[in-house]
């Protein structure tokens, strides 16, 4: 395996093939478990979803973000108790700073839990999204788009399972017909000189897996070893793929999640992403899977940072980032909830 300091680049992967011949399927096995133990990101390539879905998706992102305020205002996450909607520019924190990003935030849409006094407080998270009226196409686009990432992400889950030689359907209980699925649609203005250039502050993804559809527009960094940043620069028709927090923790650490952060584009300028990001069920706790021996000792050990534990509860998990990221929305819809099992202290 390579050493940190060789790692220059992100590797890319080939995901059709995973359905190749039984040689392809093995070098993009080793491919795989390779990558995401050594880096824990890669470029996925070959991945099916079609391109020309993919530059609606960024299309009507555009026309989201062009809006005016007004009508982005009203269909703010501020209205949601479920994590729903627009952001505006530096309302999301990371490490207590504010990032330089507005966004719109969906997940799966599905009714609201009917909830009662003993309901814990991650059951408000699953509930309807908010739309806004003025685009009407972008409600069954995106979640057509939703639809196709899940497929593709879970057969990817399974290739992780293969390659870790664990039962291809190893994870399929922790999903059964409710993941967690989660998209953001970001859009990155350019920073003038003197402002700070946190587009997303350094940070691991909490889930399991992490998908990012990049415009032109570089800006998003991984560091492969302490203090040591690589630029992932855009990559014409794949997707970077990032390892979370759970799938680290559930392999023992073998699979890697990985720091990260997205640079602000310089002044005139503006980049787009478009992050999806594959959890499992709100209700499920993440078993730690039995590894081969030869694995157990390779892996690094999962790497919790002390000031924001993981839970092995995924909707305690899931429900602690939220109300850290989003401490207003936490304020009016989770007061009962800010207590120090929620926040990870």
């Amino acid at each position: 395996m390579p050493h940190s300091l060789e790692i220059t680049a992100l590797p890319v992967l080939d995901l059709a093939q995973l359905d190749g011949t039984a040689a392809q399927r093995q070098a993009f096995l080793e491919g795989l478990r390779q990558a995401a133990r050594d880096v824990g990101f890669f470029y996925l390539s070959g991945h099916g979803i079609d391109h020309r879905l993919l530059r609606r998706v960024q299309q009507q992102a555009r026309e989201l973000f062009a809006l005016p305020e007004a009508d982005k205002a009203a269909v703010g996450m501020i209205h949601s108790p479920h994590f729903r909607g627009y952001t505006r520019a530096a309302s999301e924190i990371t490490r207590n700073q504010p990032d330089l990003r507005e966004q719109f935030d969906l997940g799966a849409e599905r009714e609201a839990l009917p909830l009662d006094a003993q309901s814990p407080p991650w059951a408000r998270l699953q509930g309807p999204n908010q739309w806004p009226p003025q685009l009407p196409a972008l409600k069954p686009l995106l979640l057509e788009w939703q639809q196709a990432m899940t497929r593709m992400s879970l057969r990817l889950l399974r290739g992780f399972a293969q390659a870790l030689s664990l039962p291809e359907q190893a994870f399929d209980p922790l999903y059964g017909e409710r993941p967690n699925e989660h998209i953001k649609l970001i859009r990155y203005p350019g920073h003038v000189p003197g402002q700070s250039n946190q587009g997303v502050g350094a940070h691991k993804d909490s889930g399991f897996l992490s998908f990012v559809l990049q415009d032109q527009q570089a800006g998003l960094q991984v560091e492969v070893e302490e203090g040591r940043w690589i630029d992932a620069p855009p990559r014409e028709h794949t997707l970077v793929v990032n390892i979370g927090e759970l799938l680290e923790l559930a392999t023992h650490g073998y699979l890697r999640a990985t720091v990260h952060r997205v640079l602000s584009p310089p002044a005139g300028r503006e980049r787009l992403s478009i992050a999806f990001f594959l959890g499992a069920q709100l209700d499920a706790r993440v078993p730690l899977y039995p590894l081969p021996a030869a694995l157990r000792q390779a892996a690094r050990g999962p790497a919790s940072d002390p000031d924001n534990p993981l839970f092995r509860e995924v909707g305690w998990n899931y429900l602690k980032g939220r109300l850290r990221s989003h401490p207003d929305v936490a304020r009016r819809f989770y007061p009962d909830a800010l207590v120090p099992k929620a926040l990870g202290a």
